[in-house]
């Protein structure tokens, strides 16, 4: 067993205990059931912990993950989660949470064969390319990699709010705002985007969906 393994292994002990020595019924409690208010599409990245950024708790965020925070209107796991987290657990706040110097983003930059993650990249390539005038007039390379950042989430929310899921129960009138965030890990600071929606109201008509 590697001291690293068995390393984790002790940190679970020792973080089992220190819950218990604060609350003795701590996971008794958290074994009934979750009703977390807020739903949070992050990237994968390690540095990047969505319980932590927030100061929040075990049971207090519903958490989906995937490299450069993608909302992939084809990607069935993403659809899982959203769907579970609005018709059943009934979250009211979606946060699609992006950070500053991503490496899927800066991999969408160029044009490095990577390998299967290729296929993965092309939708944020996607993105580059509907902002492409934008994105290429900006002279310094690293502002060029922040904005795309940040233009990336404000697409993902768009796409988020494009979702049948959402826009049902927008439609069914349960409350529900959809957000976009980047977080600077150099700062700790995570930056509101100012990419709101509570309605399907900003959105063209050609996505907006009849029930």
């Amino acid at each position: 067993m590697s001291d690293f393994y068995k390393q984790i292994l002790d940190n679970n002990k020792l973080w089992v205990e220190n819950a218990l020595e604060k609350d003795p019924n701590y996971f008794k409690d958290l074994a009934k059931g979750q009703t977390p208010p807020l739903l949070w599409i992050g990237c994968s990245d390690s540095r990047v912990p969505a319980n932590e950024i927030i100061g929040a708790k075990p049971g207090e965020v519903f958490v989906h993950r995937n490299i450069a925070n993608m909302v992939v209107h084809s990607d069935m796991n993403m659809l899982s989660v959203l769907d579970y987290a609005v018709n059943v657990l009934k979250v009211k706040h979606v946060i699609v949470c992006g950070h500053y110097g991503c490496g899927g983003i800066k991999a969408a930059m160029g044009n490095d064969s990577i390998g299967i993650i290729d296929n993965w990249i092309r939708h944020i390539k996607d993105v580059y390319r509907l902002h492409q005038d934008y994105l290429d007039s900006i002279a310094d390379e690293n502002d060029r990699f922040n904005t795309f950042v940040e233009l990336n989430v404000k697409e993902q929310v768009f796409d988020l709010a494009k979702t049948s899921i959402v826009q049902a129960a927008w439609n069914s009138g349960q409350e529900l705002t959809l957000h976009g965030w980047a977080y600077g890990l150099n700062s700790g600071f995570v930056t509101d985007l100012n990419v709101n929606f509570s309605s399907d109201e900003d959105l063209d008509k050609v996505y907006q969906l009849k029930f």
